[in-house]
């Protein structure tokens, strides 16, 4: 399908208000696949509740697993081993990091790499739409992976339902996972805080997504909590030729709708919502002039 879109929503941090933003979208477009690409800290499913009917383990990065039968107990392994993952006794699946320095220097060949299964991935089906997510397993490696992952079942998704568009949860924050939930995206959109460190995350987010030559556009949430610093993202916004899509006033019902497990514009009719309601309508008419 070629004209398939595919949007990201990420933000500097966590509890900026980005999941809340997906939930919202993904309850008011038509014909979308849902992508849970927050591994790490996987929560819009507690929104969409996606009855799944496929999953998989995820293997990721190899971690060294000792033959207790050709095993010495020399130590030599546990003195080589800079991360403290490896003893006589046993290794440490956390700790590792997978270098394979113990494979190399263990005298009696006991030591090898062994792929890991560090989570699991699901497709399912919500009264939203079609939707893959992915779990993480506590500090566990590969996210990166996970996401790409993710990413391609929900393009599955979207080819198998003839449906045009992928709204995707990005990670938080500048890392691997983000990079791979924003690569070869038609859209991303920032959303942000009028706080010091959101205005600087926000400065550090364009800056990624402009290296990779993607469209950005940017929400503000809480945007009355500090006029001055609203006017200021307004103004970075103009400067930059970013589509500011809305500003989201403080909600306490925002927080009801995260408690009823249910998307803010589903919830009720508050001025959150309300604001969220025509930031789609801003992102939908920006969508399709892509």
């Amino acid at each position: 399908m070629s004209d398939l879109k595919q949007v990201t929503i990420v933000s500097g941090k966590g509890g900026t208000g980005k999941t809340t933003a997906v939930a919202s979208f993904a309850a008011l477009a038509q014909e979308k696949v849902i992508a849970d690409c927050d591994v790490d800290a996987a929560n819009l499913y507690l929104l969409m509740h996606p009855e799944d009917h496929e999953q998989g383990e995820f293997v990721g990065a190899k971690i060294a697993v000792r033959d207790e039968d050709k095993c010495i107990r020399c130590g030599e392994c546990e003195r080589r081993c800079r991360f403290g993952a490896i003893t006589i006794e046993q290794v440490d699946e956390l700790a590792c990091e997978g270098c394979g320095l113990c494979v190399l220097t263990c005298p009696a060949h006991a030591l090898s790499l062994e792929p890991a299964v560090v989570g699991t991935w699901y497709v399912g089906e919500s009264r939203y739409g079609p939707m893959a997510h992915a779990r993480l397993l506590p500090a566990a490696e590969s996210s990166g992976k996970l996401v790409t992952l993710v990413r391609q079942k929900a393009e599955n998704l979207a080819y198998e339902h003839e449906f045009d568009l992928v709204l995707i949860d990005g990670p938080p924050g500048l890392g691997c996972t983000t990079t791979s939930a924003l690569a070869d995206v038609d859209l991303a959109v920032i959303v942000t805080e009028p706080t010091l460190s959101g205005m600087h995350d926000m400065e550090r987010l364009v800056e990624l997504i402009g290296h990779f030559g993607l469209r950005a556009a940017v929400i503000i949430n809480k945007a009355d909590i500090n006029a001055d610093n609203t006017a200021e993202l307004r103004r970075q916004c103009t400067a930059q030729g970013l589509p500011l899509l809305g500003e989201i006033p403080w909600d306490p019902t925002v927080t009801d709708a995260l408690a009823a497990q249910m998307p803010l514009v589903e919830h009720n009719d508050g001025p959150a919502a309300s604001a969220m309601r025509d930031a789609w309508a801003q992102a939908e008419q920006l969508i399709a002039g892509l």
